[in-house]
């Protein structure tokens, strides 16, 4: 892709090429194109050589680097950074190098983030993504402790608004595509068999609605409404879908709800504090809409789960 300052984008570059081979002279189509006699050759000379794929961009990246870090010392700062887990403000002394050089180093190796490694053995971590839209839906539950009506603790204080006895959980449901990241949720009373299965129909139609039409696996985790609900299998065969389960106590293989999980407490259920268990319900259909439309997702460069969606309704 040209870069935004560029005079010329691979159309001009062959409008160029064309009014010099009509006979008109370089300097004459240069300066009515805005640009330098030097460019214009350029292109021209490009195009005699290589023909039309020579008006394509090419990669600034230099040929040869020989400034750059020897592969024996890269590997020392990787080894550091997987058996003491050191970060580059530690390593570098160790090395005799900068700070800066010890990040861009683990950062080329994928290991500038402890978070992306598993801590005991210190290999990175190995993320998936599906390949299209429906080829599998992370599904959670979430409990939420309900809040009394006039606000709880947040609103009050803590020795004012301590927590009423027998106020009880709001079950949050959600399910999350895992290549699109299209999520969807919902608040119930309770877990159950039942509740689960007309979530699942009901997160089925949402996401038709967004363009997702085939529902192909479903992955939970091992609860007993997904193991042996007979209404849960019943949902999942009417949308013809396969049900799959994680590892026990693995609740890393369904990551992708998790981490939705957390961004519902953050950015919707302790956003700000609720005077009601209703109004906090209520604003959760705006926070779904903002997420799937609007909201930056850094797993997608910076756009909206909606547009890795084809064809989605609703695009606004």
């Amino acid at each position: 892709m040209s870069h935004r300052n560029a005079r010329l984008t691979v159309f001009g570059r062959r409008l160029l090429v064309e009014r010099v081979l009509s006979g008109r002279p370089v300097a004459h189509v240069a300066a009515e194109m805005g640009i330098s006699r030097v460019t214009a050759h350029k292109w021209v000379r490009r195009w005699r050589a290589e023909g039309e794929a020579g008006l394509a961009d090419r990669s600034s990246r230099p040929l040869t680097t020989p400034h750059r870090t020897p592969a024996a010392i890269e590997v020392d700062v990787c080894d550091l950074r997987r058996s003491r887990k050191l970060g580059p403000a530690r390593i570098g002394p160790v090395l005799g190098l900068p700070a800066s050089t010890v990040h861009r180093i683990l950062t080329r190796h994928g290991l500038n983030r402890l978070a992306w490694m598993d801590r005991p053995t210190g290999s990175v971590i190995r993320r998936y993504e599906r390949e299209r839209p429906g080829e599998l839906i992370h599904v959670d539950v979430k409990k939420l402790g309900r809040i009394p009506d006039g606000g709880g603790h947040k609103v009050h204080g803590r020795e004012v608004g301590r927590p009423v006895r027998g106020m009880g959980f709001d079950y949050l449901h959600s399910a999350v595509d895992d290549h699109s990241r299209l999520a969807y949720t919902e608040v119930h009373r309770d877990e159950r068999v039942a509740t689960c299965a007309a979530f699942l129909t009901r997160a089925a139609a949402f996401f038709a609605d967004l363009g997702i039409t085939r529902i192909e696996r479903v992955l939970t985790d091992n609860a007993w409404a997904y193991r042996k609900g007979l209404a849960w299998k019943q949902a999942l065969a009417d949308m013809g879908a396969t049900g799959k389960l994680t590892r026990p106590y693995r609740p890393q293989t369904n990551g992708k709800v998790e981490r939705f999980n957390r961004t519902l407490a953050d950015e919707w259920a302790y956003l700000r504090p609720y005077t009601s268990n209703d109004e906090r319900t209520a604003a959760l259909s705006d926070f779904l809409h903002t997420y799937n439309h609007h909201r930056c997702h850094t797993a997608l460069g910076g756009q909206p789960p909606i547009s890795r969606v084809n064809n989605a309704a609703g695009q606004y």
